[in-house]
């Protein structure tokens, strides 16, 4: 046991002389500990040694192991420290960093132009008295379609392009005119003004003047006495605001299932001032919404007796709006995300 517990006074020694001269801790440092307190080292020979010796001898020697090892793993850990504190010092003095330096600038975000268009056209509805009415996104068939007068395996249902799910009777929304239903049955029987911005999804070819996910604001008005010069008096008074005092509209006949007489309503091109250019088709006019009277069998599907009651409804996209404001010539850029088309608003 004397020649072991000899043994283990050496392998102390050295190692401690040993760690000393290490002065890299990847392969130095590694090197140290694989020889002194690995699994071939002395010292791990000497310990499965002690199976070997008398019982009574066993005790003392393997206290001392132990000593030793905790000793050398001491060691390995304040090695260990030292060299990284080192190469911290080392890192430090070669890259120095100037803190007085300016940052880089951040390139913060501004309000996208159809965010800005449908805060202008729904400020405008609020000081005529229309408050904003939300609904969902996903809809039923019944109200996206049924109880717009649209009929299942009606031809009319060909105006819309229809995401489906799973279940053929829940839809994403091709339109905002659901809101109308929704609204009315909360409020009737009183009168309404309601204006119902959101989300709009078709199955569409994406191209610069169409896209599979859109904005659009409808607006609603029930009351006793409501007509079409009301319409129209509401409508031009919007064109002028968000176009400018000198605006010139038009109304054309057009068709839509829930709403009875139907329009679209045209401005002025404000390019060409009526004369016909590349922006307006050589026709003088632009497009921006669609509207009408609503239809007498939707108000009844809303709670309100068409024999009492009558409403106008219209529906208006506000990135063509923001495209006929800006000059924007493809519809896409609203959703590139591209900061060079995004900073300019």
């Amino acid at each position: 046991m004397i020649a072991q517990l000899s043994k283990l006074d050496e392998i102390q020694a050295e190692a401690a002389a040993a760690v000393e001269q290490i002065t890299d801790a990847e392969q130095g440092l590694e090197a140290w500990r694989v020889k002194y307190l690995g699994r071939s080292s002395d010292l791990t020979q000497v310990l499965r040694g002690l199976a070997d010796l008398p019982e009574e001898e066993r005790p003392a020697l393997g206290r001392r192991g132990n000593e030793v090892r905790q000793f050398l793993e001491g060691l390995l850990r304040e090695k260990s420290e030292q060299l990284r504190q080192a190469e911290l010092d080392r890192s430090l003095s070669r890259e120095r960093l100037d803190v007085t330096l300016p940052g880089r600038p951040v390139r913060t975000g501004k309000i996208h132009p159809t965010t800005l268009t449908l805060q202008r056209i729904c400020d405008f509805w609020r000081d005529l008295g229309f408050q904003v009415f939300e609904s969902r996104d996903v809809e039923t068939d019944e109200y996206n379609f049924e109880l717009l007068n649209i009929p299942k395996h009606h031809p009319s249902r060909e105006m819309w392009d229809t995401f489906y799910t799973s279940d053929e009777n829940v839809i994403l929304r091709t339109h905002t005119s659901p809101g109308q239903i929704h609204a009315m049955r909360e409020f009737a029987p009183e009168p309404c003004r309601v204006i119902l911005p959101g989300m709009c999804y078709r199955y569409e070819q994406i191209s610069a003047r169409s896209e599979i996910q859109f904005n659009q604001v409808e607006g609603l008005a029930i009351g006793e006495s409501i007509t079409f010069s009301n319409l129209k008096g509401d409508l031009g008074l919007f064109a002028r605001h968000l176009f400018g005092e000198d605006t010139r509209t038009r109304f054309r006949a057009s068709h839509f299932p829930f709403t009875e007489p139907s329009a679209e309503m045209d401005i002025e091109c404000f390019v060409c001032g009526g004369e016909g250019c590349a922006v307006c088709k050589e026709t003088g006019w632009l497009e921006i919404l669609g509207c009408g009277m609503v239809h007498p069998k939707v108000l009844e599907n809303g709670g309100y007796d068409p024999a009492v009651f009558t409403g106008y409804a219209y529906g208006m996209g506000p990135e063509r709006v923001a495209m006929l404001l800006h000059g924007i010539t493809d519809i896409r850029n609203f959703w590139r995300n591209d900061f060079r088309f995004l900073e300019q608003f």
